[in-house]
Formats: C-alpha cells, sequence, structure tokens
C-alpha cells in the first residue's frame, strides 16, 4: 500500500497511532511521519563527508535504540532519514544547484509533478557531495540488511499494507 498523504500529519502522532503508518516507497512522508520527524531531522546534515558521518552516526544509533523499543515505525524512519541522505547528497553532487531539470516543475492532467520529458541540466561533479553519499549509502545498507528490520517490514506489510 503506498504512503498515505491524506492523513493530517501536524495532528497525528503515529506512536500512538501506529495502525495508520505506511511504509510507502523509496522516501515518502519521511518529512510528516511525527514524533518521528522531529527525533531524527535535527541530525540530518550532509553538506561536507564529516557532517555526513556525523549525522548517519547518530542516525544508526536511533535506528538501534528504536529497535531496541521494537519500534518499527521509527526504525524505518532512520532508513529513510538515511536513504534521503544518500538521494539528496548524490543529487548535490550532480548538480551544484540542487537541481536536476531546466525550467518550471510542470503538473500533469492528475495534479501530479515530475520530470515528464523536460531537460536534464548538465553534470557538473561534486567529489565532497559524492562521499557523502557514500556514508549514508553504506549506513543505509546497515539498515537495510538488519534481519530485524526486515522481518519486521515483511510482518508490518501483512498486517497493514
Amino acid at each position: 500500500m503506498s504512503f498515505d498523504y491524506n492523513l493530517d500529519y501536524q495532528k497525528l502522532d503515529l506512536r500512538k497511532d501506529f495502525h495508520l503508518y505506511r511504509i510507502g516507497r523509496g522516501e515518502q512522508g519521511v518529512l510528516l511521519v511525527q514524533p518521528y520527524k522531529n527525533e531524527i531531522l535535527p541530525f540530518w546534515k550532509f553538506k561536507t563527508p564529516q557532517m555526513a558521518l556525523a549525522s548517519a552516526q547518530k542516525i544508526i544509533k536511533l535506528f538501534y535504540q528504536y529497535k531496541k523499543e521494537e519500534d518499527f515505525i521509527g526504525m524505518d524512519m532512520t532508513r529513510k532519514f538515511l536513504q534521503m541522505g544518500y538521494t539528496r547528497s548524490r543529487r548535490y553532487a550532480n548538480h551544484a544547484s540542487g537541481k536536476k531539470y531546466k525550467g518550471p516543475v510542470p503538473v500533469d492532467k492528475k495534479g501530479r509533478s515530475g520530470a515528464h520529458g523536460r531537460e536534464t541540466l548538465p553534470l557538473v561533479p561534486d567529489e565532497e557531495k559524492a562521499a557523502s553519499a557514500s556514508i549514508f549509502y553504506e549506513y543505509w545498507m546497515k539498515v537495510e540488511s538488519d534481519i530485524t528490520y526486515h522481518d519486521l517490514k515483511i510482518g508490518w506489510k501483512t498486517l497493514f499494507g
């Protein structure tokens, strides 16, 4: 089941209303799900490899804390922040402005935004951001390969979609 963007995340505490949490794809909902967003976001930084390493180390500590507490949503949210650290670092590693496409973001007939044939801006490699991306990728893969996380994720999808 995809992430439900129709819920009022400003008012929801998904630690209490855990049954409403949907894993979704990739990083869906990473900046919405409370109280996890507020617990993890302050540590999420990728500007330099040193900042990325400190960030990834803190976030993985949170992962193990959530794991100890048997809090799957917290575990999944740390995975999303590590994944987002990787994807954002890669974006800036390829495009200094952080913008991949030229021009405004078009919206299709269903109100969805996306590339829709837009011209891709030229790559301008940034080795520092690429190093940050590598750090986040390493820690993201630690979460993805954690057997407990893997089993809980399958169970969550079975129970809640």
